[in-house]
């Protein structure tokens, strides 16, 4: 489904039926509004997006786990892509893909990582070096705060 009709969905829910919906919904459905807004500003600045859905599973103890399994199509993208691109941005910290951003360097691509610090692998750290970027210590760099007058 394209992002525009996501964002319109989800603004005609709030806009129309919140009195339906409990506190604690609308937060959820405003904090779903505002990822696809900054998706949508992604596009504007250049960037291909590829979203994929989060699948919900049910445990054993009957809790809900969320779990996108995106790395193979990420690899899988990459790869079959990279002719198409000379820098990449990898969202994530996970030493899985470790081989894979060898790979794109050895090809001659600038490999970005961007993830949380405590959360990324040492060895993507290592490798990244430079061009590792936090989102923690970042935040506080481009955050938006209004001046007070």
């Amino acid at each position: 489904m394209p992002l525009v009709a996501v964002a319109d969905h989800i603004q005609s829910l709030l806009k129309n039926k919140s009195k339906n919906f409990s506190e604690g919904q609308i937060l959820l459905l405003d904090r779903h509004l505002q990822r696809v807004k900054f998706y949508l500003k992604l596009k504007t600045f250049g960037y291909e997006l590829y979203l994929k859905p989060v699948k919900l599973y049910e445990q054993d103890d009957k809790t809900t786990k969320r779990k996108a399994n995106c790395d193979v199509d990420m690899a899988f993208w990459l790869m079959k892509e990279k002719e198409k691109y000379n820098r990449v941005v990898i969202l994530s910290g996970d030493g899985d893909f470790l081989p894979l951003l060898k790979y794109l360097k050895k090809q001659k691509r600038e490999v970005i990582v961007l993830a949380r610090g405590e959360r990324t692998a040492r060895e993507i750290r290592q490798f990244a070096g430079g061009n590792f970027r936090d989102f923690v210590r970042l935040r506080s760099e481009i955050e938006y705060t209004k001046k007070k007058i």
